[in-house]
C-alpha cells in the first residue's frame, strides 16, 4: 500500500470519516467485481476496500487521503463485468473508488442539445431522460446494461453513427476532473457547470470541450483506464429524436464486396447507424439460446451491411424516403441488393434493439457462452487482410475456434475504422477456453505486426503498444508525474508502474 508507514486500518477509519460507515465495504463489495475470463488476469489482485462517494467534494478528500497515505485508487462507475480489465487493481492493497451513487442526471437541454451528467448514470437511465426533451445520444453497439455512459465516452468505445462522429471524443464535451494529486479542474466551458436556470439564461453553457487554454484536458483522461484522475461531472452533446425511421440491410458473400459500398455512404453522412458485422456476430447479437445461435449463423448472410435512417421533424417521412432510394441506387451501383429483414430480425425490431442498452442476459456474457474479445483502430480497405489473419490464427491452433464473430465501425466520418473479433467459447468446454484464450494472444500479436493499432491497450496489449514507442511512452510518463506525481491513480496500467510512489 504504498511507503507510508499508516496502517490499512487507519486508512479504513479515514475513509468511513469522509463517506460513512456504510460507504465503505471490505473486498469488491456485495456486487463483487469478477474480473471477465479476457481481462488479462496475470497480476490481477481484488480490491482491499471499496468506496462509494456521494458527490465531488468526498472524491476529492479520497484522493487527498490516497496521496497522503500511498493507497492505490481504481475508479469505476460501471456495473459488472468487466470485461477488459481496466478497473481490476494491478497492485495490492488499492482500494476500488465505485462512482456509481452519483448518478444523476442534473440538467436535458433541448435548445442546445445538451446533457449535464454524473459519473454513475447509465444508458439506460440517461435514454428515457433524453427523450421526455425529444434528444437521444449516439451510442455504442448494445452496451451491456448498467454501463456509465461516461465511463463509454472516456474509453473511446465506438458509435454505431459515425455521422454524429466529429471527433474522437464525441459525444463529450466538459468535464469536471480530480486529478491523482487531488487538484480540481473543469475542462473547456465546464467551469459555466449550467446547473441552475440562472446559468443558462445567461449563456454560462458548457458546450465547448477543449481549454482552458490552449490545451484539451479531456485528452489527458482519454483511454488512460483511470491512471490520470477522476471525471466527477459531464456534459455530453445530444441528437434530435427522429420522426420517422427505417433500416436497411445489405448482404454479401464476402466483406470485400461491401466494402467501396460502405465507405461511399459514409462519406456521403447517409445512415443514423452504420455499421459491417459477419453472420457469427448478428446470431450472437440477436439469438439469446445457444442451439437458436447456431441455427441463426447459418441462416444469416455471411456479411451485412446494416444502414439505420432518420428523418426529423420537418419533412421527416420525406427524407427517409429519398434516402433510402438513394441507398438502394448506391447499393446497386456495386452489385448489391437491399433488404428490409434478414433471418432473426425484421428493420424494426433491428431499430428497436440498437437504440436500447442491451437485453439480459448479456449478449457477449451468457451463462452457458462467454467470449474474449480482440478490436483495434484501421482502416475499412484493410479489414478483410485483418479477417483472414485471424481465420489462420484459429486453424494453426490444435482446436479451431468455431463461429468468430466480426463486427466493423467506421468512426470519425470514416476517417478509420474499430475493428472487433468476438471470440465465443463454451463455459462448460475447458479445451474451448483455452483455445480462446490462445487465440486471442496469438492473434492479438499477428494483428500487431500486421498494422492493427490499438488505440486502447487493455491487459497485454499495452505491452506491444509502448514498447514499440519508447519517445512516446517516456512522454506520456511525464505527464502522469504532472497529473499523478504519487502515482496513486490505477498503478500498474498503461505504461505505468505498479506500487505507488
Amino acid at each position: 500500500m504504498g511507503s507510508s508507514s499508516v496502517t490499512q486500518e487507519a486508512v479504513r477509519a479515514r475513509l468511513v470519516e469522509i463517506v460513512g460507515d456504510d460507504a465503505v465495504a471490505d473486498g469488491a463489495g456485495a456486487e463483487g467485481r469478477p474480473g471477465s475470463i479476457g481481462a488479462g488476469a496475470a497480476g490481477a489482485h481484488p480490491p482491499w476496500l471499496t468506496v462509494h462517494p456521494a458527490d465531488t467534494a468526498q472524491v476529492q478528500q479520497i484522493v487527498a487521503l490516497a496521496n497522503e497515505t500511498g493507497t492505490p485508487l481504481v475508479p469505476v462507475s460501471s456495473g459488472d463485468p468487466h470485461r477488459h480489465g481496466g478497473s481490476t487493481p494491478a497492485v495490492e492493497g488499492a482500494v476500488a473508488v465505485d462512482l456509481r451513487r452519483m448518478h444523476h442526471v442534473l440538467r436535458v437541454d433541448s435548445r442546445n442539445r445538451l446533457a449535464l451528467i454524473e459519473p454513475g448514470v447509465t444508458y439506460e437511465q440517461l435514454i428515457p431522460a433524453l427523450a421526455g426533451e425529444g434528444l437521444r445520444i449516439a451510442m455504442p453497439l448494445l452496451p451491456r446494461r448498467g454501463k456509465s455512459v461516461l465511463a463509454s465516452l472516456l474509453e473511446r468505445e465506438p458509435l454505431t453513427g459515425p455521422r454524429w462522429h466529429w471527433n474522437a471524443m464525441e459525444p463529450l464535451r466538459s468535464l469536471e476532473v480530480i486529478w491523482g494529486n487531488g487538484e480540481r479542474l473543469f475542462t473547456g466551458s465546464g467551469t459555466f457547470r449550467g446547473e441552475t436556470d440562472e446559468d443558462w439564461e445567461m449563456g454560462l453553457i458548457p458546450v465547448t470541450g477543449g481549454g482552458p487554454g490552449q490545451l484539451d484536458y479531456v485528452r489527458m483522461l482519454s483511454g488512460a483506464q483511470g491512471t490520470m484522475g477522476i471525471a466527477t461531472w459531464a456534459s455530453v452533446k445530444c441528437e434530435p429524436l427522429p420522426d420517422a425511421q427505417t433500416l436497411l440491410f445489405v448482404p454479401a458473400a464476402r466483406l470485400e464486396d461491401l466494402v467501396d459500398c460502405t465507405c461511399r455512404l459514409v462519406r456521403l453522412r447517409f445512415g443514423d447507424e452504420l455499421f459491417v458485422m459477419n453472420g457469427a456476430g448478428l446470431a450472437l447479437a440477436l439469438a439469446g439460446d445457444p442451439a437458436d445461435r447456431s441455427r441463426l449463423a447459418d441462416a444469416l448472410p455471411s456479411w451485412c451491411l446494416v444502414v439505420g435512417i432518420g428523418g426529423g421533424p420537418v419533412l421527416g417521412a420525406g427524407k427517409v424516403a429519398a434516402r433510402e432510394a438513394d441507398i438502394r441506387e448506391i447499393a446497386a451501383g456495386f452489385g448489391l441488393a437491399v433488404e428490409t429483414a434478414i433471418p432473426g430480425a425484421t428493420a424494426a425490431e433491428m431499430i428497436q434493439l440498437l437504440q436500447e442498452p442491451a437485453p439480459e442476459p448479456y449478449w457477449k456474457d451468457r451463462p452457458e457462452i462467454g467470449t474474449l474479445e480482440v478490436f483495434f483502430l484501421t482502416t475499412l480497405d484493410r479489414a478483410p487482410g485483418f479477417v483472414a489473419s485471424v481465420k489462420a490464427a484459429s486453424s494453426a491452433l490444435s482446436a479451431p475456434l468455431d463461429g468468430i464473430g466480426v463486427y466493423l465501425q467506421p468512426i470519425h466520418q470514416g476517417v478509420g475504422t474499430h475493428c472487433e473479433f468476438i471470440l465465443p467459447f463454451e463455459r462448460s468446454d475447458p479445451a474451448g477456453v483455452a483455445a480462446a484464450r490462445e487465440l486471442k494472444v496469438t492473434a492479438s500479436l499477428a494483428l500487431f505486426r500486421g498494422g492493427a493499432y490499438y488505440s486502447r491497450p487493455y491487459g497485454e496489449w499495452a505491452g506491444l503498444v509502448y514498447d514499440a514507442d519508447p519517445a512516446t511512452t517516456r512522454a506520456i510518463r511525464l505527464v502522469k508525474e504532472i497529473f499523478d506525481p504519487n502515482h496513486v491513480m490505477n498503478p500498474g496500467k498503461l505504461c505505468f508502474p505498479g506500487g505507488g510512489s
